[in-house]
């Protein structure tokens, strides 16, 4: 009686120890499962690219079978989970994820308890893209000190010319664009700064950023403190561009997930989303009367969208290549499109005809910074041109730059252009004279290494 007795209590203390912990919280799929999945699965398991049969980019799709007939994740089953067995595998070549670190132990351990408790979910729509689901992340503070340099994507003068905001790595860095100084640095930015976009009043800064294959967002900061506001969009990809309507209540975004979105600034809600796009919305910008939208596309396409409907007016192909950039001419009748093809077209609204080959650069051409009366574009031949707005005639060529040029800003008070690219090194100029003012590497705490003769 004794021994059965001790086999008996062996066994309730081997069951209580294999269980959650009494009074544990259930695992939640949202907070603690999905950005799990997010960081770590989806470049590989997606709607675009769904290796081995298995896409994890929605709940509904967790569960069912891939190419070797087994789910990835199955209810109360460990064994019959292949996405269990791929992520505690032995086998390094076989262990997910596969480019990746192994998940750690916590992970592991939240997703073991998910799986024994019966993969519930704690969403409205099982169909949403986990990126729409899980609560905005706390992104992690920039380094102190870069390493290196990094790419420039993004930049813009702050309302009154006297600072320039730049996108860096988890952060946007802010400058005197009179000297070249580290004025201050806004944090809990997403890993890269593809757009930033102030509101007309200038109180509002827009950032679009995001983690290829992972996560894109859209985040309001209160310009003068560099204070979150809120996280207005969330996507499975990033964030490429994004642009405030000329009241400055609405915010159109365009994402790499292949869609152009229209937001409600004040109630943080999606208005409406356009999915007429084959591939990566790589620019948007509104018309001056807010009725239009004009998007550009990897798709080799640029597309003028009416707002009131959301249905779609032309689609210009004229580039035959990426289309990179977008603006409407002043008259909002035509269309100006930049291109991988090192072009400026500019083409009718009404026919989708181009009525006249703006310039020709000698590299691809980028997003195009369209203001009341003149427009500059970067190219990867390390040039920035300027435009009068209406006639397309060329004003200026500023030149300088030692790599791809990606991103410009202007600040017509202040008479500067900013611009940057590849090698991040911004450039800023007097555009009374198209003289340089000042050249600094947008990266906090970096120092250039001197070649040795």
């Amino acid at each position: 009686m004794k021994l059965q007795r001790l086999i008996l209590l062996l066994m309730v203390i081997a069951a209580w120890s294999a269980s959650p912990a009494v009074g544990a919280e259930p695992v939640s799929f949202r907070k603690q499962i999905a950005p799990i999945l997010l960081d770590n699965c989806l470049a590989c398991h997606g709607a675009k690219k769904a290796e081995s049969g298995y896409r994890l980019d929605n709940f509904e799709q967790l569960g069912k079978e891939g190419e070797g007939g087994s789910p990835g994740f199955a209810a109360k089953d460990l064994d019959e989970s292949e996405a269990f067995r791929l992520i505690t595998s032995d086998d390094a070549d076989e262990r997910m994820p596969k480019d990746g670190d192994p998940l750690s132990k916590e992970q592991i351990d939240l997703i073991k308890r998910w799986i024994e408790e019966g993969t519930k979910y704690d969403g409205d729509d099982p169909q949403a893209q986990l990126a729409k689901i899980v609560p905005p992340p706390v992104h992690p503070d920039p380094i102190e000190a870069y390493p290196r340099t990094v790419p420039v994507t993004a930049m813009t003068f702050s309302a009154d010319g006297k600072e320039l905001l730049v996108g860096g790595y988890h952060e946007v860095t802010v400058w005197n664009p009179a000297d070249g100084k580290l004025l201050r640095r806004i944090k809990n930015v997403g890993q890269r700064t593809y757009a930033l976009r102030l509101s007309p009043d200038g109180k509002t800064l827009a950032v679009a950023c995001g983690s290829p294959g992972r996560r894109g967002e859209l985040r309001l900061f209160e310009a003068a403190s560099g204070k979150l506001l809120k996280v207005l969009l969330s996507t499975s990809d990033v964030v490429l561009d994004a642009a405030f309507n000329p009241k400055g209540d609405k915010i159109a975004a365009a994402a790499a997930d292949n869609a152009i979105y229209v937001c409600d600034v004040a109630s943080g809600k999606t208005d409406r989303v356009i999915e007429s796009h084959s591939d990566w919305v790589t620019a948007i910008a509104w018309s001056r009367d807010g009725a239009k939208l004009v998007s550009a596309s990897r798709d080799k396409t640029a597309k003028v969208f009416d707002l009131k409907t959301g249905d779609l007016q032309i689609t210009y192909s004229g580039h035959g290549q990426p289309v990179r950039g977008v603006a409407f001419h002043p008259d909002g009748k035509e269309v100006f499109s930049s291109a991988a093809d090192n072009k400026i077209h500019r083409w009718k609204i009404a026919d989708g005809k181009k009525s006249a080959d703006v310039s020709s650069f000698g590299g691809e051409v980028y997003k195009l910074s369209m203001y009341p009366e003149t427009f500059f574009a970067g190219s990867a031949d390390k040039t920035v041109r300027q435009f009068d707005a209406k006639s397309h005639k060329q004003l200026r060529q500023y030149s300088g730059h030692q790599d791809w040029v990606y991103t410009t800003a202007y600040h017509k008070a202040a008479a500067r252009l900013a611009s940057a690219g590849f090698d991040g090194e911004v450039r800023v100029y007097n555009t009374s004279d198209g003289k340089q003012v000042v050249a600094f590497d947008a990266a906090p705490g970096y120092k250039k290494q001197v070649a040795k003769k």
